[in-house]
């Protein structure tokens, strides 16, 4: 066996021995049948399990949906690479900040209810607004799709970023169009079904969290009944062992419900109805012009679509800047009655609070840069040595902490630690934090190190240079751009971490983002504002030096300093 066997078995082991284990402690722990006795019996889980499939299922049609319009309307062009580079502030910004910052908007005295206030009945009392945790989850839903779509135009970015994938389609586009078809026909019948199944695990990473989101759901969802999410975890939090048991039979039924949904997306995305749909050779109403053949071929969309697309940007770009500017006035607010549109004083006490904890910003990132950089490592390693059939049989172990109902990977990572000595420990919670950054590091890299040139490798060779210099040299400098890319994704995911370093920091770790959850049920406006305003700000950080750091660089002939170029994915 080879050295870079020996070093693809080592990482398995690395990977898969943690999240095996964690999977049969959480199996183990919902295996007592008077749990699952007990839970049958609660009166308010036909009434749960209805509104998680609802806001779950709702929430990732609206956003891969919305995702779709975007990148029909978009790509290939301009258009779309203005978006691309619009994306990093929008995934930067952790789902509880942004859902503290929705709250401060549609509350019954947030900010629409004071402009709306000189119209409203009894205008100087907040209005009866069934708004925030309303028993549809329409606020829910609502948070998760902005959300969520910026995570799959990433996901395709990250895809697209290939010059073999961008190119090949872009060339078919062509093709399609010297042969009669609309730009829209052709767009949908070549385009779509290729980024389709190459979304198929982010779209199954945004059906699980939106299915098993506990955070959120805790903040803006509904509350009689909670979805079955809440409840597991409030189950779970309980001294009693006999309710320990019913919340991880809950967090089982959960999984086992994203399993259902999984199966009949699947037999319906296999039927014929679609393959034919997209298959069928129609071109559309005209045929195209033959004057517009050639290399000059026209395939951009007809302006009411590109109008569509805009809109919806504009709508997702407009409500991060209202939310953002919603908690930066928050987090300054004082006295502030209703229905004033302005706060009466304005204060740096919260700020000064923020200040004063430097424990809690410290462990954020030392947390968030330790599990980044050692999942970036892990990744690279794993990506350089693995063989492609070990590769896609490993995922499957990887991708476990992103299709999993996060309260049952929660139990499994807890019993783990409690085994290993690691329970209410940093290393602990640096292991949690890792296992969930890992998933995320992996796909950003995967597209970049699958579609490299492999003729710089052979060019190296021939000049005698050893793999090591190679990488050192050549291949890592040209993957500069998606390794901190990576690197800030992780970083953003640990940061957004609640419920790993709640229950396997036992409380002895404090964050941003458990601080900004914790202080969201109290009355606390301004500093709950000014801690998801720093939860959102610590990522957008990283994600800022990320893209210095993977500008490409030229050297000038004869000379001896870089001078910058455009920025280009390699």
């Amino acid at each position: 066996m080879s050295p870079k066997h020996v070093v693809s078995l080592g990482l398995l082991a690395l990977a898969a021995f943690p999240m095996g284990w964690a999977l049969v402690s959480a199996a183990s722990a919902a295996g007592e049948a008077n749990a699952w006795n007990d839970l049958w019996r609660q009166t308010q889980l036909p009434a749960a399990i209805g509104l998680t499939l609802w806001t779950g299922l709702a929430a990732t049609i609206i956003s891969v949906g919305v995702t779709a319009l975007l990148l029909a309307a978009s790509f290939p062009g301009a258009g779309w690479h203005r978006m691309v580079r619009l994306l990093g502030p929008l995934l930067a910004v952790p789902h509880v900040a942004f859902a503290v910052g929705l709250i401060a908007l549609i509350a019954p005295s947030g900010w629409i209810a004071r402009l709306l206030s000189p119209w409203l009945t009894g205008a100087t009392d907040p209005p009866a607004w069934l708004t925030t945790q309303d028993p549809w989850g329409l606020g829910l839903i609502t948070v998760l799709v902005f959300k969520e779509v910026p995570f799959l135009l990433w996901s395709a970015a990250a895809q697209l970023q290939r010059m073999d994938v961008s190119q090949g389609l872009s060339r078919e586009l062509i093709i399609a169009r010297s042969l009669g078809y609309q730009p829209q026909r052709a767009w949908w019948c070549i385009v779509w079904p290729q980024i389709w199944p190459r979304l198929s695990w982010p779209v199954l990473a945004v059906l699980a969290y939106s299915l098993t989101v506990v955070d959120v759901a805790t903040l803006i969802g509904p509350n009689a009944p909670p979805t079955i999410s809440v409840l597991a975890w409030t189950w779970l939090q309980e001294a009693q062992p006999g309710q320990s048991a019913v919340g991880a039979a809950a967090a089982w039924l959960l999984a086992g419900l994203l399993l259902v949904c999984v199966v009949i997306a699947g037999l319906v995305d296999r039927q014929r109805f679609w393959r034919m749909r997209w298959s069928s050779g129609k071109r559309g109403p005209t045929g195209a012009n033959l004057k517009t053949l050639g290399l000059g071929v026209n395939f951009a969309m007809p302006r009411k679509v590109r109008r569509v697309g805009s809109s919806l940007f504009f709508i997702l770009l407009a409500g991060y800047l209202a939310v953002m500017v919603a908690l930066g006035l928050g987090s300054f607010s004082g006295v502030w009655t209703f229905p004033a549109l302005w706060p009466q004083t304005l204060t740096t006490g919260a700020w000064t609070s923020v200040a004063g904890s430097f424990s809690t910003v410290a462990v954020t990132l030392l947390l968030g840069l330790a599990s980044a950089l050692t999942a970036l490592v892990w990744a690279v390693a794993w990506l350089e040595t693995a063989l492609p059939a070990w590769d896609a049989r490993l995922r499957q172990f990887i991708y476990l902490p992103l299709v999993l109902p996060s309260v049952l990977w929660i139990v499994g990572i807890h019993s783990l630690c409690l085994s290993w000595g690691l329970d209410g420990h940093w290393s602990g919670l640096w292991l949690a934090h890792t296992l969930a950054v890992l998933p995320y590091v992996v796909i950003a890299l995967s597209p970049a190190f699958q579609g490299f040139d492999a003729r710089y490798r052979h060019v190296c060779a021939s000049m005698g240079k050893s793999r090591f210099s190679f990488l050192l040299q050549v291949k890592w400098p040209l993957l500069k751009a998606a390794l901190a890319s990576a690197t800030a994704v992780g970083f953003a995911v640990s940061v957004a971490q609640y419920l790993p370093t709640l229950y396997v920091g036992a409380g002895r770790y404090a964050t941003v983002t458990t601080e900004a959850v914790n202080l969201a049920a109290g009355a606390q406006r301004s500093l709950t504002s000014a801690y998801a305003l720093l939860q959102w700000l610590l990522p957008v950080i990283g994600f800022t030096l990320a893209a210095w750091a993977g500008q490409a660089r030229r050297y000038a002939p004869n000379a001896g300093y870089p001078l910058r170029a455009s920025h280009e994915s390699h």
